[in-house]
């Protein structure tokens, strides 16, 4: 009954201050200006104090009636017995809500590859289980989030990535704290399970770790640069120096990362991606050798929302350059990798990747290959995918032939990637 109530002086102070106005306007420090033909002042601001009157007596007898009818309820309730305290939740029963506060977002996510064919260098197993991703991740407090993200492989267990992000610092810093990947081009920064084929590059597995990449314990800044014209990012980072690429012979020989990310719109279908990315750190082979990698990498988007939302261009291609020292001194490379793909269909994708990249400490020898890629996904949780691969390996005579494919699938609440 209390909501009858309030808005009875709030109207009543409404219509005062509105009826008050003539009368405030001719009373201040300075006359105003008559209308030519203006009837008597004392005649209209006499008839609106009689208006006014008449509302407030009205107001008063309908707010008199309404406390009246509040008392009575008022003493109603306070005769009638109290209700029983509901009973509190058992343990074995949190209230509602409690599991998502106390329990991170999990997910598992099945990776198996199997392959066929002739390979000199061996290749992969023909069937294998190649991992199961396991992922935590929640938000810490109103001012940082976690994420981990566990491989479970034949061979080991082991974590991928573990960190804290602080997106809320002074100065408009993005912080991430332990381990993770770093930020040089592309596909080193992605999962397995969020590429667009089988098997990583070839720039990948000769220059800048293969597999498992330059990935090491670490602390990241990150900062929005603004400007008019396109979204730009900074990333600064300092590793402990101890990656499949790099390792610090001592504490105090960290491996360093920097990268720079352009992004823009070009149309309401079309964006473009440009990344820059430098590293730099001990690579263990002597006390002093160090490596030193640039890399240039360009992502081109179509998707056209309006006329079909499953159809969608991908063209995308990353450089990497390499100086590795050694004890007989330093050895130079280039490689490299073009991806084009393009979504047919609901549930179809079709694909095609070049690679051509020298050897991090023999850049004399120079691999080759081309595959072609066709993906089926029947839903957000699973995927499957099958590629053609043929490489040709400095030395080897005779080219390989492999055909992999990759079943993929996932349960659980799985965040998203950057992409």
């Amino acid at each position: 009954m209390r909501h009858d109530v309030w808005w009875a002086p709030g109207l009543l102070l409404a219509a005062s201050g509105a009826l008050a106005l003539p009368a405030a306007a001719t009373a201040g420090g300075q006359a105003q200006p008559a209308a030519t033909t203006a009837a008597p002042a004392g005649d209209e601001v006499g008839e609106l104090r009689r208006e006014l009157e008449t509302l407030r007596q009205d107001y008063a007898s309908r707010i008199a009636a309404l406390e009246a009818r509040l008392q009575a309820v008022e003493a109603v309730g306070a005769a009638a017995p109290a209700p029983a305290p509901e009973p509190a939740p058992s343990p074995a029963q949190p209230a509602a809500g409690a599991s998502k506060i106390f329990n991170p977002d999990i997910a598992a996510i099945g990776n198996f590859v199997g392959a066929a064919g002739q390979s000199p260098g061996g290749g992969e197993p023909s069937l294998n289980m190649q991992e199961a991703e396991l992922s935590f991740q929640a938000v810490v407090d109103p001012y940082a989030r976690a994420d981990f993200f566990v491989t479970l492989g034949p061979d080991e267990v082991a974590l991928e990535e573990g960190y804290i992000t602080f997106p809320t610092l002074p100065g408009g810093f993005l912080t991430k704290i332990g381990k993770m990947r770093d930020a040089f081009g592309k596909v080193n920064g992605q999962h397995p399970h969020t590429l667009g084929f089988i098997d990583r590059p070839l720039v990948s597995t000769n220059l800048t770790g293969g597999e498992d990449g330059l990935a090491d314990a670490g602390i990241s800044v990150a900062r929005l640069i603004p400007n008019p014209w396109l979204f730009l990012e900074a990333t600064g980072q300092v590793y402990q120096g101890n990656s499949a690429l790099f390792q610090a012979p001592t504490r105090g020989d960290l491996a360093y990362v920097g990268h720079l990310r352009a992004y823009q719109d070009i149309g309401e279908s079309t964006n473009i991606d440009l990344g820059g990315s430098i590293a730099y750190g001990h690579n263990g082979i002597t006390a002093d050798t160090t490596t030193r990698l640039l890399g240039a990498d360009a992502t081109l988007r179509w998707k056209p929302l309006r006329r079909s939302i499953y159809t969608h261009l991908l063209a995308r291609g990353e450089v990497t350059w390499s100086r590795t020292e050694a004890a007989d001194g330093p050895s130079a490379a280039v490689g490299g990798y073009g991806f084009l793909e393009y979504q047919f269909g609901r549930r179809w994708t079709a694909g095609v990747r070049y690679d051509n990249s020298e050897r991090a400490q023999a850049s004399g020898l120079r691999d080759e290959g081309g595959s072609f890629i066709l993906t089926y996904k029947p839903s957000e949780f699973s995927l499957v995918r099958a590629q053609y691969r043929r490489t040709s390996f400095a030395g080897e005579d005779s080219p390989a032939n492999e055909l992999l494919f990759q079943f993929l699938f996932a349960i659980g609440a799985h965040g998203a990637h950057p992409f």
